[in-house]
């Protein structure tokens, strides 16, 4: 029997209610769900941060070995593996001496300064006199030693004549004003490569001519013949400059430099023979462009990875593999399960082996760069992010990768000019800082001058020597 509604304004009434009523459960589930949201958000960027602060000490620390970071800046205990392992893969062979080495030792001269007979005079057995008994001589030994160092003082007269025309004639320079005692050359030069090639600090320099030369000066005397070096040098350091214009391999590199409470940066340029340091107050490409100009695009440039290289108009470019291969050890480190790291630090090992059997063959890069592309096609979204940030990088820099291959010049990494700046980091350890520009400049200068003769087998001193004769 179906039932009969008799009020519709009642019913309507009731149903309003139910509605109300789950209207507003609807929005207070709402309001909590929006809540809930909120703080899912809440935790899920806490958890990344977390994380990501985590990972600092779950993943593998990064030193000179594994990475760009100087030795300076690594902890002791990273030191300690440094100077215990190598990123050289063991060749087998004992250490030492290999069969076919040829020896080299120190060679008796011909004629010595001095010659000095020793001899008994009496038996050790029975005491008797052997003074008459003529020796036979069993053999010959040598000893290398330093004479007693004391300065030479030359006093110089200065004469005038005065001819019958009445005009005074002097054979010589004008009187100096000041002290008329001054130092000599082979002392400049002494103390100016003391402090820039040994990095002797001034005080520490002062004491040691003191000490072993007996030569009192005081630190604004060496500063001064630092700067008198600089003022010299200027048109070897052109000549370097127009040298490394006209090269065409040339490596750079840049590090930070403290001088006069600011961080400055020291650029190289360098060749197998040529050193060229300079500072800078920035390290981006405006650098190289005001300094080598349009020889940049005559020029192929072994760099790392800064991008300040990249947007320079070169005519080719090198990218260190020894930075690449530090990168991919620390990505090894951090997850020795995957193969990937692992492959692409063979495939670069197995190009600069090949280099070294053929240095002066011409090598085709593109088989090597095939199989790079192969490498570089995996999927890396399941490892860390690291991973992928090498990959993406290695993509834009493929070929600049294997070109040392096809130019025999071109080195594979860039390692002379980090050493070329380790002379800075020697100093700035020692010394802190730079007070000023000219010492700054000086310092950089005159390195370039040393590091030049040093790398085409000449004395530094000698160098140093020769631009102060100028």
């Amino acid at each position: 029997m179906k039932e009969t509604v008799t009020d519709i304004s009642a019913m309507l009434k009731s149903l309003t209610s139910q509605v109300q009523s789950m209207q507003e459960t609807i929005d207070a589930q709402h309001t909590e769900i929006a809540s809930l949201n909120r703080n899912i958000n809440r935790l899920t960027n806490e958890n990344r941060i977390l994380r990501k602060r985590l990972s600092k000490y779950e993943s593998p620390d990064k030193n000179s070995n594994n990475s760009s970071t100087p030795p300076s800046k690594e902890s002791m205990k990273d030191e300690v593996v440094r100077r215990t392992k190598s990123l050289r893969t063991p060749s087998g062979l004992k250490p030492g001496g290999q069969p076919e080495h040829e020896a080299r030792g120190k060679e008796m001269v011909e004629h010595p300064d001095a010659i000095e007979e020793r001899m008994s005079e009496y038996c050790r057995n029975c005491g008797r006199d052997l003074s008459c008994v003529e020796g036979e001589l069993d053999y010959v030994s040598q000893v290398v030693d330093l004479p007693a160092v004391a300065p030479i003082t030359t006093e110089y007269r200065h004469y005038k004549k005065t001819c019958t025309c009445g005009c005074c004639n002097k054979g010589y320079a004008p009187r100096r004003r000041g002290s008329q005692i001054t130092f000599g050359r082979n002392i400049k030069a002494i103390v100016t490569y003391l402090n820039v090639v040994q990095c002797v600090p001034f005080e520490r320099l002062a004491s040691l001519m003191d000490e072993v030369f007996s030569v009192h000066m005081s630190q604004g005397t060496i500063a001064n013949f630092v700067q008198e070096t600089l003022r010299k040098s200027r048109p070897a350091i052109q000549l370097l400059e127009n040298l490394l214009k006209q090269s065409p391999v040339v490596g750079f590199d840049e590090s930070g430099c403290y001088n006069n409470k600011r961080l400055d940066w020291a650029w190289i340029a360098q060749t197998a023979y040529i050193t060229l340091c300079f500072r800078a107050t920035g390290r981006s490409s405006k650098v190289l462009e005001e300094r080598f100009g349009d020889a940049l695009q005559r020029m192929v440039a072994v760099t790392d990875r800064h991008s300040a290289y990249f947007v320079l108009d070169f005519l080719n470019h090198q990218v260190c593999l020894a930075h690449l291969l530090r990168e991919l050890e620390y990505l090894t480190e951090l997850d020795e399960s995957q193969r990937w790291s692992k492959d692409v630090t063979n495939l670069l090992r197995a190009a600069i082996h090949q280099r070294n059997v053929q240095p002066e063959e011409t090598v085709e890069k593109e088989s090597w760069t095939d199989r790079l592309d192969e490498l570089l096609k995996a999927n890396l979204l399941h490892l860390n992010d690291k991973f992928e940030r090498l990959r993406k990088g290695l993509v834009k820099c493929r070929d600049y990768i294997f070109n040392f291959l096809e130019n025999p010049m071109i080195p594979p990494d860039n390692n002379a000019s980090e050493r070329g700046t380790r002379k800075l980091k020697i100093k700035q350890k020692i010394s802190g800082t730079f007070r000023a520009d000219k010492g700054a400049d000086a310092f950089f200068a005159i390195h370039s001058i040393a590091d030049t003769a040093w790398k085409n087998k000449q004395s530094q001193l000698q160098a140093i020597s020769t631009i102060l004769s100028l």
